[in-house]
């Protein structure tokens, strides 16, 4: 009698069909143009959703009534609302945390190193702001000069991401502070000019929180819970104040501690010579739970509370809030739209703005500046390869869209030549920059950015 076969295992046929699905969707949310697909996505699935048949269904969605709390003490808004109030707010956590890194330990830290990205960004959002007013000036969309001021550093690092044979590592620094400049433009522009109002007594309030919140930064307080309360409370009394409340997310942002309490090698020595009286005091023993909890706490000590927060929210931000951001604000009825407000005004100088405006003030300032000495041209790259990146950043998705949010209440139409102009701009820089940077020479297989580094990791 012939031996059986050998018996295949067929426990193991889940976990293989389970890797097979598993392992190209954790390679795909480790890429770092990643998110910005997923944005991308989203902005697709509203214009579609609107577009073919679903507008009624789309706007049911959007103003779906919450209600947190019962009878007349309940706080009521809808859907929409909770995403541009409410997520929104966790996103300009993530930007302040993420400005206050950079200022502190990382591209920015120096007046010399922030100089040239501080420069090209000056340029960046005047440019398009000017651009803007000589299409709007005088007119009723004269309010939105700040919606082509942002950069969507999401978008742009993925498009860089993708030519990364032809961006040095520099230059991908350069744009990532540069982005950084322009995240805080955006910020004072939300802050001073698309307020609603302003109320003293709130302000006082407000001011009175971001000093409680200062106070346990400096005291290097690490619960999360503590500065979630802090952050509630501010924004409550930016929202009555007449500040657009997620500047209470970029405040508390700024507060968190960038640094552990204990320097590193303090910390390390520490827990070097507890596990040795450990290990003395417990040789034939196995470590209990509580031994091993201790010798964690220790570990966590390492990292600063900026840094756990980053790496708990960022994963969130990237892949859930910006998508329902964008998925929540980028349906426009085109069908609704004549050739009258396709080329209205504010459509066209939105996107005349993103395009010429992103690629003339980024490209010329950081020009000049280079002239004049004040710092040398990022990985030494010829014109053509700052034309390239200068275009990319025209690419304005979210935080121009929150603009455009803020710039039009009560006028949709508005609204949506706006978001016409933000989608159709950011389209076109997009392709002109890979274009432009696609024909420029490739790098020594060396030169582009790694990943873990400024432009070869996701930064939002």
């Amino acid at each position: 009698m012939a031996p059986a076969a050998p018996r295949r295992d067929d426990r193991r046929v889940p976990a293989i069909v389970f890797g097979a699905v598993m392992q190209p969707l954790h390679a795909f949310f480790q890429m770092e143009a990643a998110s910005g697909i997923v944005l991308l996505a989203c902005a697709i699935a509203a214009l579609a959703w609107v577009n073919l048949g679903g507008a009624a269904s789309y706007q049911a969605a959007l103003d779906y009534p919450i209600a947190l709390g019962l009878g007349e003490g309940s706080i009521r808004f809808t859907l929409h609302q909770a995403v541009n109030d409410g997520l929104m707010t966790v996103f300009f956590f993530v930007v302040g945390m993420e400005i206050k890194r950079e200022l502190v330990l990382g591209e920015l830290r120096t007046p010399a190193q922030a100089a040239l990205p501080a420069i090209a960004a000056l340029g960046g959002m005047a440019a398009p702001a000017g651009l803007y007013l000589a299409f709007n000036a005088g007119g009723p969309g004269q309010s939105g000069w700040g919606i082509p001021m942002a950069t969507d550093i999401a978008f742009c690092i993925g498009v860089l991401t993708l030519l990364r044979t032809r961006v040095p590592r520099a230059l991908a620094v350069f744009v990532t502070a540069l982005a950084i400049f322009d995240d805080i433009g955006g910020i004072l522009v939300i802050a001073f000019f698309y307020g609603q109002g302003l109320a003293s007594g709130w302000l006082a309030g407000a001011l009175a929180v971001t000093a409680a919140l200062i106070a346990i930064g400096r005291a290097h307080v690490r619960s999360g819970l503590a500065y979630a309360t802090g952050g509630a409370l501010l924004w409550l009394a930016l929202h009555h104040g007449g500040i657009h409340a997620t500047i209470a997310g970029v405040v508390l942002g700024l507060v968190i501690p960038a640094r552990p309490p204990r320097a590193a090698s303090d910390a390390v020595g520490a827990l070097a010579a507890h596990a040795q009286a450990l290990l003395r005091s417990r040789r034939d023993e196995a470590l209990d739970g509580e031994a091993l909890g201790a010798i964690e706490e220790r570990l966590a000590q390492l990292k600063a509370p900026l840094t756990r927060f980053v790496e708990a929210l960022h994963p969130w931000v990237a892949f859930g809030v910006m998508p329902a951001f964008a998925l929540a604000n980028s349906g426009v009825d085109l069908r609704s739209l004549d050739a009258a407000q396709m080329v209205g005004p504010v459509a066209v100088g939105t996107a005349v703005a993103l395009v010429a405006g992103k690629l003339v003030g980024i490209s010329v300032f950081t020009w000049a500046a280079v002239k004049v000495g004040i710092a040398p041209m990022p990985g030494s790259v010829p014109l053509s390869k700052l034309l390239g990146v200068s275009a990319v950043a025209g690419i304005g998705f979210t935080v121009a869209l929150f603009i455009a949010g803020l710039a039009f209440p009560g006028h949709p139409e508005l609204l949506d030549q706006a978001k016409v102009g933000i989608l159709a701009g950011s389209l076109v820089a997009g392709c002109a920059g890979a274009i432009v940077l696609r024909l420029t020479r490739a790098l020594s297989p060396a030169a582009p950015a790694r990943e873990g580094e400024p432009g070869g990791a996701t930064a939002r």
